[in-house]
């Protein structure tokens, strides 16, 4: 059983940065791909990016594309989602999740963990 924890969300303003963490215990995170999903009220849970512990380039929502980053730290155990120039619509409860083997999906039922999600607020 994989716990993850997300964390570094908040009140932002347009065209700020904000950098989400998501912290992994009772696995080893280097041995998982993990995904960062999103959902607005109202909304589904989106796709936003993932990282694959294979390698390789990861997938970004068209959203995310040129102002998202989602990078790895093995020693941490931790994944993160750097997101800059953040926008209104970036308003949205964010989670990550995690899946075994190296697969990267843009699709949340190909996720095995989940995190309980940090709220990102952007104000205008």
């Amino acid at each position: 059983q994989v716990l993850l924890v997300e964390s570094g969300g908040g009140l932002q303003q347009v065209g700020d940065s904000l950098r989400l963490s998501c912290a992994a215990s009772g696995g080893t995170i280097s041995r998982y791909t993990v995904g960062w999903f999103r959902q607005a009220p109202g909304n589904d849970r989106d796709f936003v990016a993932a990282i694959s512990w294979g390698g390789g380039a990861p997938p970004y929502a068209d959203s995310a594309k040129g102002r998202f980053t989602i990078s790895r730290d093995n020693a941490k155990n931790t994944v993160y989602l750097q997101m800059n120039d953040l926008k209104p619509e970036d308003t949205a409860l964010y989670y990550c999740a995690c899946r075994g083997g190296s697969a990267v999906y843009a699709q949340e039922r190909q996720y095995d963990y989940w995190g309980q999600g940090t709220q990102v607020t952007v104000s205008s």
